[in-house]
C-alpha cells in the first residue's frame, strides 16, 4: 500500500478545496473529536440564537451574517 505524505499547508489547500458543506462537516468532526463538549454547547447556542431571533419575529437561519452580528450586538449592549 502507498502511503501519501502532505505538509500541513497541502492538506489545508485541499481542505479549502472542499464544498462548504463538507468542510462544514469536517470542522465539526475535529472539533468534536478534540472537545466533546463543544458540539452540545454549539447545539445550545444555535437552538438560542433561533429562538431570540424568533422572539424579535426574525429568522436567524435565513438572516445574513451581519443581521446576525447586529442582532448579537444590540443583545450585548441592551440594558438588563
Amino acid at each position: 500500500m502507498a502511503v501519501l505524505t502532505l505538509r500541513d499547508d497541502q492538506v489545508l489547500d485541499i481542505v479549502l478545496q472542499l464544498p462548504d458543506n463538507r468542510r462544514s462537516w469536517l470542522f465539526r468532526q475535529l472539533l468534536q473529536y478534540e472537545w466533546p463538549t463543544w458540539l452540545n454547547l454549539s447545539v445550545y447556542a444555535a437552538e438560542q440564537a433561533r429562538k431570540v431571533a424568533a422572539d424579535r419575529g426574525l429568522d436567524w437561519d435565513s438572516m445574513p451574517e451581519e443581521e446576525r452580528e447586529g442582532l448579537v450586538d444590540t443583545l450585548l449592549h441592551e440594558p438588563g
